[in-house]
């Protein structure tokens, strides 16, 4: 069982501009099309950028599958 919340949502970060507003535009881009609520993206963003650049990381990695 996977402790990512969702596991079906890829983000392509690797190789990408590591810039954390580009970085975090990815990831609302994906839950965009996948469709995800306002609501859900809203507490995503806000968990993501409740501090450092590393934990804006390490919540990427806890939402998506990251490659």
């Amino acid at each position: 069982m996977s402790d990512i919340k969702y596991p079906e949502i890829t983000v392509q970060l690797v190789g990408q501009d590591g810039n954390a507003f580009n970085l975090l535009g990815l990831c609302l881009r994906a839950m965009r099309q996948a469709k995800l609520s306002k609501e859900e993206q809203d507490a995503f963003y806000k968990e993501a950028t409740s501090s450092d650049y590393n934990h804006l990381l390490a919540t990427c990695s806890e939402w998506f599958n990251i490659e």
